[in-house]
């Protein structure tokens, strides 16, 4: 951006230059005319008038190289806007990536819930029919696997660093606590999402038999918002060092 400022400053000033020139040029020619016209047989104006016609081609050059520079300016200017804009289409792309802007796109969309229609005392074991923070490891990795290209966990965005944790009878996804009921959400091919989820004995297929509620659903309009979070590496030394 700098070097884009910088050539439009340049550019500016050749142009104030060059109208300059202009003026002097015309102002010569017209001295001339004038000089001309009076000139008869006066030896000391005809030296002046070759005078005058000598400068006009100095200026007339001066002219010609201020209007090439003008030229380079402009293909530079223009060249630096390009870049730019691919630099800034690149770092638009990176945000993406990492999770730093809101996404929208079509997916599917997973609706979890513990079973609370179970009686304690008829089961062996209660907590088969509850959500756990495995499960939703589980699901994110399947959903990755299958080519998702974002994914959220109650609205809270998984990126590289996110941590999924169990803290006593309750999960933190991004150090948040999540509650039932758990809705994840995954931007990708619905239908490769979908089988990979549903298929016979996948995860949630398993989940669902075992009790835990269970909702999957395509979409052709999901929308991700970014990571609200802030990346930290404090371990990582740069290839120059």
């Amino acid at each position: 951006m700098k070097k884009y400022n910088a050539a439009i400053i340049l550019g500016v000033t050749c142009l104030i230059l060059v109208l300059a020139i202009c003026i002097q040029i015309r102002t010569i020619e017209e001295a001339s005319n004038v000089v001309g016209s009076s000139l008869n047989d006066n030896s000391e104006m005809k030296d002046k008038v070759l005078e005058a016609q000598e400068d006009y081609k100095q200026i007339y050059s001066q002219l010609e190289k201020s209007n090439k520079k003008l030229e380079k300016i402009r293909q530079l200017a223009t060249s630096n806007s390009q870049e730019d804009e691919l630099l800034k289409l690149e770092l638009e792309d990176n945000d993406k990536v990492q999770g730093l802007t809101d996404v929208k796109g079509k997916g599917v969309i997973i609706n979890l819930d513990d079973n609370r229609e179970v009686d304690e005392t008829e089961v062996l074991n209660i907590s088969s029919y509850l959500v756990h923070e495995e499960d939703l490891l589980q699901i994110i990795n399947e959903l990755f696997n299958a080519g998702a290209d974002a994914i959220s966990i109650n609205n809270q965005r998984v990126v590289s660093t996110t941590a999924i944790l169990c803290d006593g009878n309750i999960i933190r996804v991004n150090g948040e606590i999540i509650s039932v009921p758990i809705t994840i959400k995954a931007i990708g091919y619905p239908e490769s999402l979908y089988y990979a989820l549903m298929r016979p004995q996948g995860y949630l297929d398993v989940m669902q038999k075992d009790g835990v509620i269970v909702k999957v659903e395509k979409s052709d309009d999901i929308t991700i918002s970014k990571y609200e979070g802030v990346y930290n590496y404090d371990y990582i030394i740069g290839g120059d060092k």
